[in-house]
């Protein structure tokens, strides 16, 4: 008979290889990180969870050296690149709530870059369920590279939604420069929805008629 604790053993396996570095044949190591700090890994789970990586170790100097080497994650920090591995160690393809909210922007650029499209999946979701007015910018500006449209609707209306407290914060006057013509989009978007009939306020809220609801995600509506 199946037991628990045999499926936890497992479903741990692979979990188990990454803490005690067994075989381990390559090294990851993050961009402020010396040597010394280097992340021991197995290739075959890279390459199994990343074609960018599978490229990577499948390259001559990787198959003809004898010796430990190398992948050095330039742009990310050795604690971000820790949460990067340990989800793919992962058997069920999940990570925790605690990395995603300390490394979830990071972690989303990894993943596109690196091409770990489930975690950028992961990633997306996190960053748009934790939308407000002190982020919204910022995490729009993140869905433009790479375009992103599903994260881009969403902090759009969100802004949209927030716009009174955004538009008179100092990181909004940096946005108008850097975007203009995003900006421009936006306070076409706020007048556009301003006028709808479908949105009412109700107590300095929008109501929105379009989906019944006090929509934070809906934007404004296509009629």
């Amino acid at each position: 008979m199946a037991t628990q604790s045999n499926k936890d053993a497992f479903m741990g396996g692979l979990m188990n290889l990454f803490k005690e570095q067994w075989q381990a044949d390559v090294l990851l190591k993050a961009g402020d990180s010396d040597d010394g700090a280097a992340i021991p890994a197995h290739k075959l789970v890279l390459a199994g969870r990343s074609e960018v990586f599978k490229d990577m170790v499948e390259q001559g100097e990787f198959k003809a050296s004898s010796k430990l080497e190398t992948i050095t994650l330039s742009e990310m920090k050795h604690g971000e690149v820790e949460a990067l591995v340990e989800f793919m160690y992962s058997v069920d393809g999940s990570i925790s709530c605690r990395s995603l909210g300390k490394h979830g922007r990071s972690l989303y650029l990894a993943a596109d870059k690196y091409k770990i499209l489930h975690l950028r999946d992961l990633c997306r979701h996190h960053l748009i369920q934790s939308l407000d007015s002190s982020n919204a910018l910022s995490i729009i500006e993140l869905a433009q590279i790479p375009f992103d449209k599903d994260l881009h609707d969403a902090a759009f209306a969100a802004i949209n939604n927030n716009l009174r407290p955004i538009a008179s914060s100092d990181e909004f006057k940096l946005f108008v420069e850097k975007y203009p013509n995003l900006t421009v989009e936006i306070m076409k978007a706020s007048l556009t929805w301003e006028a709808s009939p479908n949105h009412i306020h109700l107590g300095g809220n929008r109501y929105c008629g379009h989906c019944g609801s006090y929509c934070r995600f809906c934007g404004y509506p296509n009629d």
